[in-house]
């Protein structure tokens, strides 16, 4: 049965090493990752990203993270997913995870399309057989035809965005995370993507998104979690989260 369960976890991202004496701005790293500045006990300048983070995700759950940019949304995901380790406190997890972010992340620029599918299906823990077997939907999904034989770097920003989202929608997943909406194209394109995602999720047994569309969130998602400064400030139906946090934008 998929779960994931976090308890009093906290993530801190330095950003300042007194040997190397590299500082990135607090303004910029405040906005892109949120929390609040510190120092750690190795005397490095830390973001506090996020904070004492308590959450349990059951099967069947479909859940929205929402907040401001820098709230600590995608840091959660991204803990999720194991990319980032908790400072302190646990994470359990049971289940095939596939994050749907930073999408072409992994991806070989000097390789071809037919390459990279392999490689990502390898990241994403497939097997050779379960890869070639992805081949033929992933190039009806793509639309890429001949492309899929040349380097990706050759590749248009949205021809890599329906490469990379036709490979990890390929297999189920038992727990999907996805930070933001996929779109790439025109709207047949969109409309292509939009269903495809719609029977991905309906095989997950969990499903957790981040977006700033209130309409994909309310679409997707039955309860929410509202994250202000790297904090969870309250969960439950998405009305009530939603006007929460039309109180936090006042």
């Amino acid at each position: 049965m998929a779960r994931i369960r976090l308890r009093n976890v906290n993530v801190d991202i330095p950003v300042y090493d007194a040997r190397s004496r590299r500082l990135i701005s607090k303004e910029i790293l405040l906005r892109r990752i949120g929390g609040a500045m510190k120092v750690d006990s190795d005397s490095r300048v830390v973001v506090s990203a996020l904070h004492d983070i308590s959450l349990d995700i059951e099967q069947g759950d479909r859940l929205g993270l929402v907040g401001r940019n820098g709230a600590g949304k995608t840091t959660l995901l991204r803990v999720l997913s194991g990319i980032y380790p908790p400072t302190d406190g646990t994470v359990e997890a049971s289940g095939r995870v596939t994050p749907i972010f930073n999408i072409s992340l992994g991806m070989e620029m000097d390789a071809t399309g037919y390459e990279n599918i392999h490689m990502m299906g390898r990241l994403l823990g497939l097997t050779n057989d379960e890869i070639t077997a992805t081949i033929p939907d992933v190039e009806e999904f793509s639309e890429l035809g001949d492309y899929l034989t040349l380097p990706v770097r050759t590749y248009s920003s949205g021809m890599l965005m329906r490469l990379a989202f036709g490979i990890a929608t390929a297999r189920p997943a038992e727990i999907v995370l996805i930070d933001e909406a996929m779109g790439a194209g025109d709207s047949a394109f969109q409309k292509k993507t939009q269903e495809r995602l719609d029977r991905f999720l309906s095989k997950s047994s969990i499903f957790v998104l981040t977006t700033h569309s209130e309409q994909l969130m309310r679409q997707f998602c039955t309860r929410g979690v509202l994250m202000h400064n790297g904090k969870i400030e309250m969960g439950g139906d998405l009305d009530e989260v939603y006007a929460k946090y039309g109180e936090l934008l006042v």
